[in-house]
């Protein structure tokens, strides 16, 4: 919704808006832009009568603001339908999709196009450090967009990414998420062929080969081109094995990756069809990453840049805020912010930095915030998806409302459970030392929690150096 706001006040518009608990990089990005921003959801946020409210999906009837607005008859829309109406209609639209990499993949995507100056539009669910803003107008024709399943309104229960009307397709993974929304992932697959079913038969898909419940996904009818993306060390037949193509026939991977073994996925060779298109040496590390690479690149040469010059923008691409950010180091502690909240992403940020840092103590941090994760819905592998740190920390307050210690057992002396923000930052200082590199992991703001580590490891290390 912050990104929708920016671009709208890019278009002319003025333009106000509330939430709670808003929290940087977002709020520093609606300062800059002179967007007012109301806390809670109070009804005289109304007042004077706006030309039409824009609602998002944390809106539900009862709310004040809510309320007022259907009683009062202002105009209203959702932020998915106000965006298709006043801003994709007349563009090539590029969206990405999946359960995982989304926010890392539009970024890298938008850069491509940037680099070779057709200075796209986008909206992207973060920062992207090339950029410094999540979203923008851009020129025409091309439109980068996050595309997301979670539902759209209060009054529009379909997934967001209906809306819009993609040219390009990204289908980065598939898993089950969104417990709040879905009840089994046969839910949200269905909601992935609708979008499937959205794009035109002249369109392209990029899909990732490996991935058997996005091959269920387009078994299930499609009638665009389709390309396939798998790294070769996930198995070089992986698109002949997992991949559905638009007839229902296996198809071979379009785009593969080549990395030396053992490889942090900072350097590896990119292939199309077979023949050798380019090299990508980055500051990104992890395998996942990988993966988003080949598909930026599948979609940018859909839009028209050729595979190598893709490969040499990757070399600028600076990264996304809160994937992976180095926020300080203090004491001789690396500390970095990463956005994981799923198994899945856990683990595969776990293993990006195993890689890059060897046998290096690794002390994961992590808030179990999504309503799915509060939910427990993960809870059965989440020891497992955390088993490369040295040692664990949860962070469970009394409402969790599921039993934490039993889901890290299989952790044995590794875990450590924390049931206040100032006890989870006591027993963190204790735990660190030079050296070191702690993993924040939350999709929320973790209470400031990056900021008063780093000044309570700076302290120590003051307090021991005066000694």
């Amino acid at each position: 919704m912050g990104g929708i706001a920016a671009i709208a006040r890019g278009a002319g518009h003025r333009v106000s808006g509330s939430d709670r608990n808003v929290y940087p990089p977002m709020s520093t990005q609606l300062a800059a832009l002179g967007i007012q921003l109301t806390e809670g959801y109070g009804a005289e946020q109304l007042e004077p009568r706006p030309d039409v409210v824009v609602v998002g999906n944390v809106c539900t009837r009862g709310m004040p603001v809510i309320e007022a607005l259907l009683e009062q008859g202002i105009p209203y829309t959702s932020g998915p339908e106000w965006l298709a109406r006043e801003v994709l209609g007349e563009r090539w639209v590029l969206a990405v999709a999946g359960t995982h990499g989304k926010t890392t993949t539009a970024a890298m995507l938008a850069w491509i196009l940037e680099d070779a100056g057709l200075s796209p539009g986008f909206l992207i669910g973060g920062i992207p450090g090339n950029f410094e803003l999540s979203a923008r107008l851009g020129e025409l024709p091309f439109f980068v967009i996050e595309a997301d399943e979670y539902d759209t309104a209060f009054f529009d229960k379909r997934a967001k990414f209906v809306h819009y009307r993609p040219r390009t397709l990204v289908l980065n993974n598939l898993e089950f998420d969104h417990a709040d929304i879905y009840p089994d992932l046969a839910a949200i697959e269905r909601q992935f062929h609708h979008l499937v079913r959205t794009v035109p038969g002249g369109g392209r898909i990029l899909v990732n080969g490996a991935d058997a419940n996005l091959a269920r996904v387009l078994a299930t009818g499609c009638w665009s081109s389709v390309e396939r993306f798998a790294r070769a060390d996930a198995g070089a037949d992986a698109g002949a094995d997992a991949g559905v193509g638009a007839g229902g026939g296996h198809a071979a991977a379009t785009w593969t990756a080549r990395l030396a073994p053992g490889s942090d996925g900072s350097a590896f060779a990119v292939h199309c069809d077979g023949q050798p298109c380019g090299e990508v040496r980055w500051p990104l590390i992890g395998l996942h990453n990988v993966d988003n690479a080949l598909a930026a690149i599948g979609a940018a040469r859909h839009a028209g840049v050729p595979p190598e010059r893709a490969c040499m923008a990757l070399a600028s691409f600076a990264g996304v805020r809160r994937r992976m950010e180095l926020r300080g180091e203090a004491g001789g502690v690396r500390v970095y912010d990463d956005f994981a909240h799923h198994p899945t992403a856990i683990a595969t940020t776990l293993e990006g930095l195993r890689r890059r840092v060897g046998r290096e103590r690794i002390v994961a941090v992590l808030e179990p915030r999504s309503n799915t994760m509060r939910a427990g819905v993960h809870r059965d592998t989440l020891a497992d998806s955390l088993s490369a740190a040295d040692s664990v920390w949860l962070y469970a307050p009394p409402d969790l409302g599921w039993d934490a210690a039993a889901a890290l057992q299989p952790l044995g002396s590794r875990a450590h459970l924390a049931r206040d923000p100032d006890a989870l930052l006591a027993g963190l200082v204790r735990d660190l030392h030079a050296g070191d590199h702690a993993l924040l992991m939350s999709n929320g703001g973790f209470g400031g929690l990056h900021e008063r580590l780093l000044r309570s490891l700076a302290s120590a290390t003051t307090a021991t150096t005066a000694t």
